[in-house]
């Protein structure tokens, strides 16, 4: 027995929907997991754990990769793992999913929130390097916010959408002031940069299996890294910091991040497809761009000629003046059409859960914000069901430009 694109609503109509990013599961995920099931490896330990590691591992070309049980896990021990202290900071993009900043306070560090660039979507690395250059000081063999007097320790770049950030610059940067370059890829397995796979740009890399990902465990996250010393500290602090293979001794206070074999199982299944995930994921983009340039108003997504993006989530801008309306009616619109869609994050540098951290302005970060959604895009979206939505999209905005504005219909009464 298989789950197939075939089980999901593929058209529109009879009240069917379409999802946003719902997982493709037809490989052998039924047979390695029966195989946890038979032999009664279900647990934290088992061949699939290590299977599942160096699937990830090879695919980014990383010497070493620790599996954990969800991608904040992950990224919470390789700040760990990469000497983030207390009161330390790091530097990240306000727009994103708000685990990373949430990573950095679990260690006691605090998040500098920067702009985006508005083209890509993606860190915006002129500021960055400027705000190390200009707003941070050299002091006893470490970087300092001149504002803050906190210890800048080092830099998170997250790969938004599917899209790789123009990193190379900021490393350089990096390497001049010892700071060691945590990407959290999360979004982005499967994306290159320069012909380099992402997640083996910086010192380590974090990667997320949730159920809206590339490739799924149902939960689960991955930490890789070409740094052997590293990759230890990490598998320690994720199995509780045990420090005897028989006897329950820890020297300090660890974690119990591990990913179970049965999660692993279902891991190395659909690791075995991503090169097709990846290439529909393509091909739904480039029939998108292809439809949504030629309806004003609409501003498709857009791959950097040095890049190649994993696409996870087809992202567009909407401007109302030209669409007819705004982002969120234009959401509004589809979910009446059983057709889900959903905005980007609001920008970490305006969330009360981060409000007490510093940030730079991030104008172009609070635009995308409000004039951005993520359209369905599911490994298995079918022809019909893309077109569906394509369609319902044009009629939205014709229909919206045809309705008279409120002061036009106050005039013709």
């Amino acid at each position: 027995m298989t789950a197939s694109t075939s089980a999901r609503p593929a058209t529109l109509g009879g009240g069917e929907s379409v999802p946003l990013c719902a997982p493709e599961i037809h490989g052998n995920e039924w047979n390695y997991i029966r195989d946890c099931l038979d032999t009664g490896w279900v647990s934290s330990v088992g061949a699939y754990v290590d299977r599942f590691e160096r699937c990830v591992a090879d695919a980014v070309g990383a010497r070493y990769a620790v599996a954990t049980v969800n991608g904040t896990a992950a990224l919470h021990v390789a700040l760990l793992a990469a000497g983030v202290e207390r009161d330390d900071e790091v530097l990240i993009p306000s727009l994103s999913f708000i685990a990373p900043a949430n990573a950095i306070r679990y260690v006691g560090a605090w998040p500098v929130f920067l702009d985006i660039e508005p083209v890509y979507r993606q860190l915006d690395v002129g500021p960055a390097i400027d705000f190390l250059m200009r707003a941070c000081v050299r002091r006893d063999y470490a970087l300092y916010n001149r504002a803050t007097g906190r210890r800048v320790r080092a830099i998170l770049p997250v790969h938004i959408l599917g899209h790789p950030v123009d990193l190379d610059p900021l490393l350089d940067v990096a390497r001049w002031f010892d700071l060691p370059v945590i990407e959290d890829a999360t979004e982005s397995l499967g994306a290159t940069y320069h012909g380099r796979a992402v997640g083996h740009l910086g010192a380590a890399a974090c990667f997320s299996f949730n159920g809206n990902k590339l490739i799924t465990t149902g939960g689960g996250g991955m930490l890789v890294t070409d740094d052997e010393a590293l990759a230890h500290r990490a598998r320690y602090l994720t199995t509780q910091a045990k420090d005897d293979s028989v006897e329950y001794i820890h020297r300090e206070v660890g974690y119990n991040y591990r990913l179970t074999n049965i999660q692993a199982a279902m891991g190395v299944a659909q690791m075995e497809q991503l090169p097709d995930f990846l290439a529909a994921k393509r091909r739904i983009a480039t029939c998108y761009n292809e439809a949504l340039s030629e309806i004003p108003g609409l501003e498709p997504m857009r791959e950097a000629p040095w890049a190649s993006s994993a696409w996870w989530l087809y992202t567009i801008d909407v401007d109302p003046t030209r669409f007819g309306t705004d982002a969120r009616g234009l959401m509004r619109a589809l979910a009446a059409r059983n057709i889900q869609t959903r905005p980007l994050w609001q920008p970490l540098h305006q969330s009360p859960a981060h409000a007490a951290s510093p940030a730079l302005p991030c104008p172009v970060a609070e635009a995308a914000y409000q004039s951005s959604i993520s359209l369905p895009c599911s490994v298995g979206l079918a022809p019909a069901a893309q077109a569906a939505v394509i369609a319902a999209i044009r009629e939205i905005g014709t229909s919206a430009l045809a309705e008279p504005s409120a002061p036009e219909m106050l005039e013709t009464t």
